[in-house]
């Protein structure tokens, strides 16, 4: 069963993916999620592209390859439409957005400190800051819920699931290991998803 916001959501990421496959540059330029660039360097990998402010919400609507659109779509489809189910639309949409905003702003952070220290920063894209929010609100509300991992095929709780999954992703963004993943923007979406969790609506009502 496909919810509607999560319906339109699959939607429109896949028209975007049809249309970088005729525009990527461009797209990539203007609606990739690029460094602030606060500490010039000539290791930032941009080209001709800057940040723009509606970048940090764009960027989560373009990805890299066929793989990395279906890997996410999955997953928003897997975790999303459960959770609309209970929250509705709207609600599900603020956290969803909310998520890939945090993502963004901690993936800038992470890209100027890099810079600073001489290190490389790239664009950024693809909607998985979003896609993290999602699985840390599911593993908290359905914990003893049984996933059934693709690779391997086995199935997890999804408790374990998000605290494995977040712990790889620390591991990965500390040790630098996985180069070409914004592992810090992942842990970022899933934080901002705690804090929207914990100091929202839901959260207020339960102290």
């Amino acid at each position: 069963m496909l919810t509607p916001v999560v319906r339109t959501l699959l939607l429109v990421n896949g028209l975007v993916f049809l249309a970088e496959l005729a525009y990527a540059r461009p797209l990539i330029d203007w609606l990739a999620l690029w460094p602030y660039g606060l500490f010039p360097s000539s290791t930032l990998q941009a080209g001709p592209a800057t940040f723009w402010p509606w970048q940090i919400v764009t960027y989560a609507f373009l990805h890299g390859s066929a793989l990395h659109l279906f890997l996410n779509m999955y997953a928003l489809w897997l975790f999303g439409t459960r959770l609309e189910y209970i929250w509705g639309g709207r609600r599900f949409t603020f956290y969803y957005l909310g998520c890939a905003i945090g993502a963004a702003l901690t993936q800038l952070v992470v890209s100027e400190i890099a810079l600073l220290q001489g290190g490389v920063a790239y664009p950024v894209l693809g909607a998985s800051g979003g896609v993290f929010g999602l699985l840390l609100a599911f593993g908290l509300l359905f914990p003893e819920t049984r996933l059934l991992l693709l690779f391997p095929p086995i199935p997890i709780k999804a408790k374990w699931f998000v605290l494995g999954y977040g712990a790889i992703e620390l591991f990965a963004g500390v040790t630098g290991t996985t180069e070409g993943v914004a592992h810090f923007a992942h842990l970022g979406g899933m934080l901002t998803g705690w804090a929207l969790l914990r100091f929202g609506r839901d959260g207020r009502r339960r102290r």
